[in-house]
């Protein structure tokens, strides 16, 4: 397969073949312009070779099959692209030296006229479709100080504009594709070329969101490729900083959310790209990861989807799995997206509903034996890429990372230390030795670590208590290190993160259980999780575990394990909203009740494995019947989370027991 420049040598030298060599001067490049007849032979010999060529790459990706091709063949349609630019930039050269567009433009300001040909989007990307709009952006400027600035504009302007009609205009040969201009300032009300300076001032001052997630995948591809390279490298400072804007999350999500509106209702199941569960719900939320994370994470700096994709999965901020899945299922829309265009290089994403159109693309594709099999097959896609969109692409971390300063994320610089104190940690420098702790080496959890702590610092800091918060993270992330779970839920979960922070930092007493219990923070992600207990369902659960313990000791111990489990539940819920005072109470209630319940069964199977033998119906009664008699807040059910337990204890000996017969007493430390 061709790159690009071997693309544009095959299209110029069938060019060169139909038109004669037009003036003696060259471009910037050392080029000379190509003359050639509107339309003909010049915009046709162009035409004809470029199908040639794409007919043979459309043999080998047939030939190889399936998505596993995808990344080669769309890299290779872009450079076959780049290389129809060039070629038509060769002609529109050639057009204005011999005035067969108009009046005619001396050789000598053509050749002292540098004009770059910027792609954008797929074409950008190199992840071209078969049939696709190519987007572009033209930036001019002369060559020397023999041409004004006016004059290599207007020139540059004729140019850019023939080069246009070369590949899409009328002729006796069909258009190829459509060169799209219209994501260039102003869009179609802007001029069509402007200056490097005339394009910076505008990204510096009036340029959208939006305008800085299409400039993601700027590549220069024909032209002044030097030129197209430093207007690339001024925009990247711009593109990396624009998540810092404000509502810069909300915005995107917005834009996709339009995208989706504007389909008609008969097209939106059927749209390949953008209908939900379509390729733009993977490149919208690849794209906003990579934005929101790369203003700090230089190896996002990337422009293709799947090499993103890639980076993001390595660098931690998408799970391993979900990136698998996306990527997969990138490949497979794509693939499926290239056959379509293929039958008739016709530019569509829309599947087809009649059987026979459905039967030749399962065939074409590979991707199932018939059409009934390919719907159903798509339709599993769809529901997939849907789910993980929604997940990645709402997910309640991009906006907190998006809007922090950017000192934050370099630990133990000075202005880390400034910054945690002036948030409010009292003491800075041993802040930095847990968040050290927590982010050393290269592993994976590490990495992922070091993309959650910055906002969870700022969370932290919202707390009472940000310094022992932050240490009783560590704690609990040192020990759910082992579970593969934990990491997950802090970064993809919709609340988990925030609340587990605003627990550490808010609750001594919630953190030290929580310690104590460190798999419960998997409870702040469900909120019914959080809820009480019933109390017959405590009780069940304590009276099993009081039952197959021999000893008393061990039976207390698992009982208060127990316990201490419900009143964490209890605090967590009070703390994060769940649960009310009333809730918090009708839960320490049961707790309670259901632990005392609990130890009394045990003490008495304890006593009745003390007694002499007895008879087996001496042995089913207690030697001494006992009431427990809640007292104060707790026989009123008012607990709080300090209230004492005020008890009383009644007691009768049975009527069977006999006044002789010693009665083990149980030791109140062993309770």
């Amino acid at each position: 397969m061709l790159g690009p420049a071997e693309a544009a040598e095959e299209l110029l030298a069938a060019v060169g073949a139909s038109a004669s060599a037009g003036g003696t001067g060259a471009d910037a490049h050392g080029r000379a312009p190509v003359a050639g007849t509107v339309g003909d032979p010049g915009w046709n010999a162009l035409r004809v070779r470029y199908r040639e060529l794409l007919a043979e790459l459309m043999l080998h990706d047939l030939e190889a099959g399936g998505p596993e091709s995808f990344d080669t063949v769309s890299a290779a349609l872009s450079d076959l692209a780049s290389g129809a630019l060039e070629a038509a930039l060769a002609l529109a050269r050639g057009a204005l030296v011999a005035g067969t567009s108009g009046a005619p433009v001396p050789v000598e300001h053509v050749a002292a006229t540098r004009l770059s040909v910027i792609a954008m989007g797929k074409c950008g990307a190199r992840e071209l479709n078969v049939v696709s709009d190519v987007d572009v952006i033209f930036v001019a400027e002369p060559a020397d100080d023999s041409l004004d600035a006016d004059t290599a504009l207007r020139v540059a302007t004729r140019l850019a504009a023939e080069l246009m009609r070369a590949i899409h205009d009328p002729a006796l040969e069909p258009p190829l594709w459509q060169v799209d201009p219209n994501l260039r300032p102003e869009g179609r009300q802007g001029p069509l070329v402007r200056t490097l300076g005339s394009m910076l001032s505008y990204y510096e001052r009036w340029a959208k969101t939006w305008e800085f997630q299409a400039l993601l995948k700027a590549r220069p591809v024909a032209g002044d490729l030097e030129l197209g390279g430093a207007f690339v490298e001024a925009t990247r400072p711009l593109v990396w900083a624009s998540s810092g804007r404000e509502d810069f999350v909300g915005s995107v999500q917005r834009m996709r959310e339009r995208v989706t509106e504007h389909i008609s209702e008969d097209q939106r199941e059927i749209e390949l790209k953008l209908g939900p569960g379509g390729l733009r719900d993977i490149e919208f939320s690849v794209q906003l990861l990579q934005l929101v994370h790369g203003q700090y994470d230089d190896r996002l700096h990337l422009r293709g989807t799947l090499e993103s994709l890639a980076a993001l999965v390595e660098g931690g901020y998408v799970a391993r799995g979900d990136g698998d899945r996306l990527a997969a299922d990138y490949r497979w829309l794509r693939t499926l997206e290239h056959r379509l265009q293929l039958r008739e290089l016709r530019r569509t994403a829309l599947m087809p509903l009649e059987d026979e159109p459905l039967r030749v693309l399962a065939r074409a594709s590979g991707l199932a034996a018939t059409g009934s099999g390919l719907v159903e097959a798509w339709r599993g896609v769809k529901r997939e890429v849907r789910e993980l969109h929604l997940k990645v692409f709402y997910a309640p971390l991009l906006s907190a990372v998006a809007a922090l300063p950017g000192e934050e994320l370099i630990l133990g610089s000075d202005q880390a230390r400034a910054r945690l104190h002036s948030i409010g940690f009292r003491d800075p420098e041993g802040a930095i030795r847990h968040l050290a702790a927590l982010t050393k080496g290269t592993s994976r959890n590490a990495r992922i670590q070091r993309n959650l702590l910055p906002v969870l610092l700022q969370w932290l800091a919202e707390g009472t208590d940000p310094d022992y918060g932050l240490l009783a993270f560590r704690r609990v992330s040192e020990a759910n290190r082992s579970t593969p779970w934990y990491l997950r839920l802090l970064r993809d979960g919709s609340e988990a993160a925030e609340r587990l922070t605003h627990v550490l930092s808010n609750s001594r007493f919630a953190a030290e259980l929580l310690e104590s219990v460190p798999e419960a923070v998997a409870w702040l992600e469900r909120d019914e999780l959080l809820r009480p207990v019933p109390l017959e369902a405590l009780l069940d659960e304590m009276r099993s575990l009081a039952s197959r313990r021999e000893h008393i000791e061990a039976a207390a111990e698992a009982l208060r394990t127990v316990h201490r489990r419900e009143v964490l539940r209890l605090a967590l819920g009070r703390l994060v909203g769940v649960n009310d005072d009333a809730g918090v109470a009708a839960g320490l209630d049961a707790a309670h009740t259901a632990l005392l319940d609990g130890l009394l069964l045990a003490i008495r199977d304890a006593a009745s494995h003390a007694s002499p033998a007895a008879d087996a119906a001496t042995a089913a009664e207690p030697p001494v019947e006992l009431a427990l008699i809640g007292m104060g807040r707790y026989g009123g059910r008012e607990l709080g989370f300090a209230s004492d337990v005020d008890l009383l204890a009644v007691y009768r000996v049975s009527a069977e027991a006999t006044l002789s017969t010693p009665r083990p007493r149980a030791s109140p430390r062993s309770v």
